[in-house]
């Protein structure tokens, strides 16, 4: 199994913090953004006096109201057509475990979410990278790309949108042109869509539900983590209307026996969250977002695009290894008893050799914070000794 990226600098964090030092994270997607109180008192007030096991898929109500949800951005699904994950990574892996066979590849462009690289290890399966750039903002490569690496070994895509660990957020035109290469090919298109609502500047999201004709072909990843801020409730949920996907899922779920029962019960109430959450906290991101990119296209040599959805971007600098410059920024570097957490994006690549002049870094810190970070990390550019001129 390859060692996360966003975690494996954890004891170099550690050690930070044992000298006292203030350490800004902005190496992993967990925001400081408060839970909805209605899921909160969901726990609160739970009035149980037996904390049972789930349906393997899930508590009926909940799928249903999850589902009544969906329909209401146009996702037509019911009750059945979903099962509930223990996090939206359970239901990658489940994805990945239903569809391809040992020794079977599927294509994803890179950067990716690193836990695709995780799981599909683990599945026995190759991820085939098509490669997009800073220099195009991570735009979807073209689709004659995809053409290249297409062999009788090729199960499906898998995709993020709006992106993890970029922030592109696909538009339709580019959905529309990944359905047509799935249909024309007989594969599957695994659609991690965990961060929907968190699209700016006007722009929607196109989900591969709407894809039609392609009914069988889709598989749509979810996940309360990043949507209600509820990152440890460990609740997900896989969705398609391919029912030999489901029924094949299903025998998976059964051998884990149930998703976790509190992260239901705080999931089904999370669903009555009011509007004017979301709305402040897109707002909040929008903000977040705006000083943060404007803060390190600043510094000399740094790169920037700004993300189009999501909270996270990655980084341009100007140095020899961003693993390197991650970790010694922890264990050698401080600036006014503060030092800055990143991830390094060589992890978030297949192909050997990409993202080691690149980081991501997630804005779910407080402007305040990020301020800190920001002027810590430029101090820290000044000083490294592997900084390239």
């Amino acid at each position: 199994m390859p060692a996360s990226p966003i975690r494996k600098l954890v004891p170099f964090a550690e050690e930070a913090k044992s000298k006292g030092r203030k350490v800004y994270h902005l190496n992993i997607g967990q925001p400081d953004i408060r839970t909805p109180e209605v899921a909160l008192n969901a726990i609160r007030n739970l009035e149980d006096k037996v904390i049972e096991y789930s349906h393997s898929a899930g508590i009926e109500s909940y799928r249903r109201k999850m589902a009544a949800r969906y329909r209401e951005i146009n996702i037509n699904v019911d009750h059945t057509e979903i099962l509930v994950t223990t996090g939206g990574s359970e239901a990658i892996s489940f994805a990945l475990m239903a569809t391809v066979n040992p020794g079977e590849e599927v294509i994803c462009p890179e950067p990716f979410y690193a836990n695709y690289n995780g799981f599909s290890t683990a599945a026995g399966v190759k991820v085939v990278p098509i490669t997009s750039t800073i220099d195009s903002g991570f735009a979807l490569p073209d689709i004659a790309e995809f053409e290249k690496v297409i062999t009788p070994k090729t199960r499906g895509i898998i995709i993020c949108n709006p992106n993890n660990p970029t922030g592109y957020l696909y538009s339709e035109k580019e959905m529309r042109r990944l359905g047509e290469i799935v249909k024309k090919h007989d594969l599957y298109l695994y659609s991690d869509e965990v961060y929907r609502e968190f699209c700016y500047d006007g722009k929607k999201h196109f989900s591969a539900m709407y894809l039609e004709g392609l009914e069988e072909h889709v598989i749509m990843m979810d996940s309360v983590s990043k949507r209600y801020s509820m990152c440890g409730a460990r609740i997900g949920a896989l969705v398609t209307k391919n029912r030999a996907v489901l029924d094949t899922a299903l025998k998976f779920a059964q051998a884990r026996l149930s998703p976790p029962s509190f992260g239901q019960i705080a999931g089904e109430a999370a669903l009555d969250t009011p509007a004017s959450y979301f709305k402040e906290v897109y707002e909040e991101y929008i903000e977040r977002r705006d000083f943060m990119v404007k803060a390190l296209n600043k510094m000399p040599g740094v790169k920037c695009p700004s993300p189009g959805g999501a909270f996270y971007t990655v980084v341009h600098l100007p140095v020899d290894d961003t693993d390197t410059f991650a970790e010694w920024i922890l264990r050698e570097f401080e600036y006014e008893n503060q030092t800055v957490m990143m991830a390094p994006a060589s992890g978030f690549y297949s192909t050997p050799g990409l993202g080691k002049q690149e980081v991501r870094i997630a804005y779910v810190l407080k402007k305040e914070d990020l301020a800190k970070a920001m002027e810590t990390l430029g101090a820290a550019l000044k000083v490294y000794p592997g900084r390239i001129k």
